[in-house]
């Protein structure tokens, strides 16, 4: 059953526990922390430094490359690893190795970019979440014009396995379009799939009460928008409600939740 984040919002709407672990914190099932999930000497430097800083990999490897990022001492490399073991510092200061992950959920109104700087005239999502949740990242992202569910974390595994396309996790919408879909175009999309730039997109589509849910377990970006506009279709809402175990249900636009992983 889906995760209902309605039962873990508060009066004014700051997120509580779902689980009686620490806020947040924890590793999926059978792991019990980074020296569990990464032997010696198996992290990438760029991978710690994106969970730990709230970079991107590209971005941590030129703080790597520009000699801002210190392993015992010494200027990294690109492609280093470390382990544990390892001091790693930035900016004159170290970075712990063992970290508590953090997991939140995200209603995200329509306006906000998914990026941590604003793209002209268009707010972050950043703008809205708490000091203490900033460093986090987004699993996926939702373009301008969409709302929804966001997920965001600080633990690289719990992104990687709800994004690569080898996990399948299903994603739904609620989509509104600018003229009643024919039922051919529907069975099309559904049955055979559109071809578009990037390769076939194919999934589900459920007709309810003059709107459509789009069920659908690729990431491609604005691929539910370019499928319906490949037949001529405008989608003027699209608006995410699930993404794998999780249901956006009780949580207002614009607030966040803490979830389990």
């Amino acid at each position: 059953m889906p995760e209902d984040l309605s039962e873990v919002t508060t009066e004014n709407e700051r997120a509580r526990p779902v689980t009686d672990r620490p806020l947040g914190r924890g590793r999926p099932e059978g792991s019990t922390g980074a020296s569990d999930a990464y032997p010696k000497a198996c992290l990438r430097l760029n991978k710690f430094l994106a969970e730990r800083i709230g970079v991107s990999r590209r971005e941590a490897d030129d703080l790597i490359a520009a000699g801002k990022i210190i392993v015992n001492g010494k200027p990294a490399v690109t492609g280093a690893r470390i382990d544990k073991n390892d001091k790693v510092c930035y900016n004159k200061k170290i970075i712990p190795f063992e970290t508590d992950y953090l997991y939140i959920a995200m209603n995200k109104p329509v306006g906000y970019v998914c990026s941590r700087r604003a793209q002209g005239d268009a707010p972050t999502i950043y703008e809205l979440l708490p000091k203490e949740y900033q460093k986090l990242k987004t699993v996926g992202r939702l373009d301008k014009d969409s709302s929804g569910l966001i997920l965001l974390t600080n633990d690289g595994d719990f992104a990687f396995q709800h994004t690569h396309p080898k996990f399948r996790k299903e994603k739904i919408y609620e989509v509104e379009l600018n003229r009643i879909l024919e039922p051919l175009h529907q069975q099309m999309i559904s049955d055979y799939g559109i071809m578009l730039d990037d390769g076939p997109s194919k999934f589900t589509i459920i007709k309810n009460d003059g709107k459509y849910i789009v069920k659908i377990s690729e990431g491609r970006n604005r691929q539910i928008r370019r499928t319906f506009a490949a037949l001529g279709y405008q989608v003027t809402r699209l608006h995410r409600t699930n993404f794998g175990k999780y249901e956006l249900s009780g949580l207002k636009p614009g607030k966040c939740a803490i979830i389990k992983p």
